[in-house]
């Protein structure tokens, strides 16, 4: 393995929070993962459905992540999966330093100690432990066909598994293959222990201790004990009907491990699991849940039920009660929530009705308000201090779509003021496939594919910035502490962009990898 390289690049940085994190701190207790982006498999998806099937595939969540960077609070981790290397960007130097991990790394997460950096090696099967200071390398070797990684919040453990909504990983080793396995990992002693979970897992979350980890398939929940000197796991089935399940699409994990929540495609129903006796009940929830979200201050958990055309709000700390069911407005499909960070209101739209409308959700008086967009909804996303909502829209048409806008068949993005909701829609020239945003909500950026340009978004002003790179991006991101905005770009040497928006500076690092110079 050849030595790191440094290079350092002065750079002048403003002063803010850590970068953006989904999660509030007020919430920090639950866990949602969003939805499925998958469509139902052939033959399945009945079981407690009945008529709750509406014809829309499932609805999707494109966080436009991709194989996002990681930070610390003092650097940033950057895969870079055709070279199997990883770069470390300190954020008060911008010293860059790159190592060698495994073959193909397509995932990398950093431990909440900030000790470890961790990548999946998709190519090579491996997990690769990097010490955040040291850069030290470990191996540890995992089953193959898996593509997804998570790592447990106090950063001793992590699961790699195959998530069937995610690319396959070509495995063209021959021999068998399970989809029923995880791959568990203690990340202090560098061991590995494969485990059988159930087919298709479809979503792994953790206590907030990481002493136990929940892994949910289609027809089984199984509970993994990693408090002993092995995991153990024990299995629940969720499925009323083994032989035709639904598509399990979403869970929600109680920290205390207490209950779980799961939530299935085209059911009449929620399954609430509770974790200590090992019993499963059903929750109301109205015909085909499409999402499940719990509210910022973490007291309740609301689930949208598409073909009804409800939402359905549950006590969490009794999770048995009597849900309040809120109507939602006729002739328009909703299949997805986004609370804003404050908890006063939320954002209902579709992914998958095709039409172009969303709506704001009151949550004092429970009243909804209904706003027109100029094409479809892809994505939605709201800033970090619930200031600016951001509509995604994808570049094909709606029935609703004037055959005659500048939108028609192109990209674009809709930025919405939501106090007022005035809204500024933007013309794109590619599709966007990372975004990011800065923990003060003033400055979002993103970049597009096929587009050598970084768009910088003045969330004050509701204006866009275009800042030319020197090659196509691969990912974009904030650096902890300040306002900074990294864009790593595809180069066989190594290639990354930095751009202050308030300075409107930007300075470019290329050849990193082997020691070449820097492009002002």
């Amino acid at each position: 393995m050849r030595p790191p390289i440094w290079l350092v690049l002065p750079l002048t940085t403003a002063c803010s929070e850590m970068a953006f994190d989904a999660s509030s701190d007020e919430n920090d207790a639950w866990y949602d993962t969003g939805y499925s982006s998958a469509a139902p498999e052939d033959g399945g998806g009945s079981d407690g459905a009945g008529d709750a099937d509406d014809g829309y595939e499932p609805e999707t969540e494109d966080d436009f992540g991709g194989l996002a960077p990681a930070p610390t609070d003092a650097f940033v981790f950057i895969a870079n999966t055709d070279r199997n290397t990883v770069t470390r960007v300190h954020v008060d130097t911008l010293s860059v330093i790159t190592t060698e991990v495994g073959t193909g790394p397509v995932a990398v997460e950093t431990t909440a100690d900030y000790r470890r950096a961790v990548t999946f090696n998709a190519a090579s099967d491996d997990v690769s432990i990097i010490d955040t200071e040291s850069l030290e390398v470990r191996t540890v070797d995992v089953r193959a066909n898996l593509n997804a990684l998570q790592l447990s919040p106090d950063g001793t453990w992590a699961i790699v598994y195959n998530d069937p909504d995610e690319e396959d990983v070509d495995d063209s080793g021959g021999g068998a293959q399970s989809f029923n396995e995880v791959s568990l990992v203690d990340l202090e002693a560098g061991v590995h222990y494969p485990r059988v979970t159930g087919f298709h897992t479809r979503d792994v979350q953790f206590t907030a201790d990481g002493s136990t980890a929940v892994v949910v398939s289609d027809t089984y929940l199984a509970i993994v004990d990693l408090s002993g000197d092995e995991p153990e796991v024990e299995r629940i089935q969720i499925a009323e009907d083994l032989l035709d399940p639904p598509m399990a699409e979403e869970v929600l994990l109680v920290p205390d491990g207490s209950y779980a929540f799961v939530r299935q495609f085209a059911a009449t129903r929620l399954v609430l699991v509770d974790l200590v006796a090992t019993t499963v009940e059903d929750l109301p929830v109205g015909a085909n849940p499409t999402d499940l979200d719990v509210t910022p201050d973490g007291s309740q958990a609301v689930a949208v039920a598409r073909t009804d055309g409800e939402l359905w709000i549950y006590d969490l700390a009794d999770p048995l009660a009597e849900p309040e069911v809120v109507p939602l407005p006729e002739d328009y499909t909703f299949g997805s929530v986004l609370m804003s960070p404050d908890d006063s209101q939320g954002l209902l739209y579709s992914t998958a009705s095709g039409q172009s409308v969303y709506a704001a959700w009151d949550r004092t008086d429970n009243s909804v308000e209904l706003y027109g967009l100029v094409k479809p909804v892809q994505a939605v996303s709201v800033s970090p201090d619930g200031a600016v909502g951001l509509v995604f829209h994808d570049a094909a048409d709606g029935d609703d779509t004037d055959p005659d806008s500048a939108f028609s068949g192109r990209y674009a993005l809709t930025l919405v003021d939501l106090s007022t909701f005035f809204a500024n829609p933007l013309l794109l020239a590619g599709e966007p496939t990372h975004f990011t945003n800065s923990d003060d909500g003033a400055w979002g950026a993103f970049v597009m594919e096929g587009q050598t340009q970084l768009v910088a978004l003045d969330y004050g002003e509701l204006i866009d910035h275009e800042v030319a790179l020197k090659s196509q991006p691969e990912h974009v991101g904030m650096l902890p502490g300040s306002h900074t905005i990294f864009a790593s770009q595809e180069h066989e040497l190594g290639r990354v962009s930095f751009y202050d928006p308030d300075a409107d500076v930007i300075e470019t690092i290329t050849g990193f990898e082997l020691n070449s110079g820097i492009e002002y």
